[in-house]
């Protein structure tokens, strides 16, 4: 089977190349370290005698926020850790992060044999860890044939991913058939593996990573400063759109329009998911008449009606500042959703749409906590958020109720260690 994904890796790769090439040119930040996608690493110390290396894969900036505690745990019981990461914004995020808790960290190199197997050389790692649904055949083969063991680490299957699984189980089986064990998110992750095919003796459930999220929380003074660098007035409320994706801004921009017609003081902070869509932004609040200013300027001169985050690796410090967060990616005809584990951990008051299908779990428990509200639609969301914005009380339950589950729902990074120690001892 490794041999079939040889033969077509190559072809595939240059099919592909001009659509990667363009995004990651449009996205930017690429040219440093662009090496370490041929195999290259960056130069690492000589490996010590009984310490153990873990060469660590976290492929954008969600995974590479979740994993401090485990990297700060991994370091405490004396490992090397290095780290590799696929985006731009995630390498980014990574070197400013964890330099300190590192003996390197890189681009994830093409899963091409021969860059694989130069990066391989280079690491010599004793265990290799993969967030959530990486699955590298390549990098997995060059681990079995040295003997190193694999763990899945945050392991899940999505719906999309698990149904074309069922389509194919053998393959699914033999692209991973390198992978140790696979450390579930959630019992239903483990069950859609076993489904699968794969064996009980090779899955944990060890529960999710980003539930373990610490941020740490600026005082009143340092958030007074991110207001007013943002153009945010003084006083007031903000509505937080986080993460959001193509037509949920225009949907709380008609949202925050709704409650400014009933006289309630607030403010609109949107948080695209993806940073290079600033012009986007700028056009469509152009042509909605308001007072803007984007992050990516710099500080504000004067206080605006919309703020724009259009940064990297902020949006745990700008969602402090919100009253009311709607997570992004969750308005139809978008599907996944993106995480309201931070605004939760944070005690923030969540609103989500109906299309939130990669974080269902989280989700369903987040609801029976009474710590979300789900909007179906657009006008419903504007419905929603102009009775939360005028109820403090409502609020105020939501927030404690976020605090709450965040506060029981711990401990995936200790049994996470525990798994990776097993694997050390062999």
């Amino acid at each position: 089977m490794i041999w079939l994904y040889r033969l077509l890796f190559l072809p595939l790769l240059l099919l592909a190349s001009p659509y990667y090439l363009w995004r990651m040119r449009r996205r930017g930040g690429y040219a440093a370290g662009f090496t370490h996608r041929f195999g290259e690493v960056p130069a690492l110390p000589p490996k010590q005698a009984g310490v153990a290396r873990v060469w660590v894969q976290a492929v954008s900036v969600g995974e590479i926020l979740a994993i401090g505690p485990l990297l700060e745990g991994l370091q405490r019981e004396g490992r090397e850790i290095y780290l590799t990461t696929t985006t731009s914004t995630g390498y980014r995020v990574a070197r400013e992060k964890y330099a300190g808790l590192t003996i390197g960290i890189g681009y994830f190199p093409l899963d091409f044999w021969a860059f694989s197997a130069r990066a391989w050389r280079r690491v010599q790692p004793d265990l290799c860890l993969l967030m959530e649904g990486e699955r590298w055949p390549e990098h997995v083969r060059a681990a079995e044939v040295r003997g190193v063991p694999v763990l899945s680490v945050n392991a899940r299957l999505s719906d999309r991913s698990f149904r074309r699984s069922l389509r194919g189980k053998w393959l699914v089986r033999a692209m991973a058939r390198g992978i140790t064990r696979f450390l579930c998110a959630a019992q239903r992750d483990e069950q859609r593996f076993r489904a699968l095919g794969f064996a009980s003796e090779r899955l944990a459930t060890t529960g999710n990573l980003k539930l373990d999220v610490t941020i740490a929380e600026l005082d009143a003074a340092a958030r007074a400063q991110l207001r007013r660098e943002l153009g945010l007035p003084d006083a007031g409320l903000v509505l937080l759109g986080s993460s959001t994706w193509p037509g949920e801004e225009a949907s709380l921009l008609a949202a925050w329009q709704a409650a400014r017609g009933r006289g309630l003081a607030v403010s609109l902070l949107l948080v695209p998911r993806h940073a290079e869509r600033r012009e986007e932004m700028r056009a469509l609040l152009d042509a909605r008449g308001c007072t803007y200013h984007l992050r990516s300027q710099g500080a504000a001169t004067t206080a605006v009606e919309v703020a724009v985050g259009d940064t990297t690796g902020e949006l745990r410090n700008l969602t402090q500042l919100a009253d009311l967060v709607f997570v992004g990616k969750s308005l139809p005809p978008h599907d996944g959703g993106q995480t309201p584990v931070e605004a939760a951990a944070l005690g923030k008051p969540v609103l989500h749409g109906p299309a939130m299908s990669n974080f269902r779990d989280i989700v369903r428990s987040l609801t029976d906590a009474g710590a979300v509200r789900q909007v179906a639609t657009a006008a419903e969301l504007a419905t929603v958020a102009l009775e939360l914005l005028g109820d403090e009380a409502r609020r105020g339950q939501l927030a404690k109720a976020a605090r709450a589950w965040s506060a029981v729902n711990r401990g995936a990074t200790a049994r996470t260690l525990q798994e990776i120690a097993a694997a050390l001892r062999g």
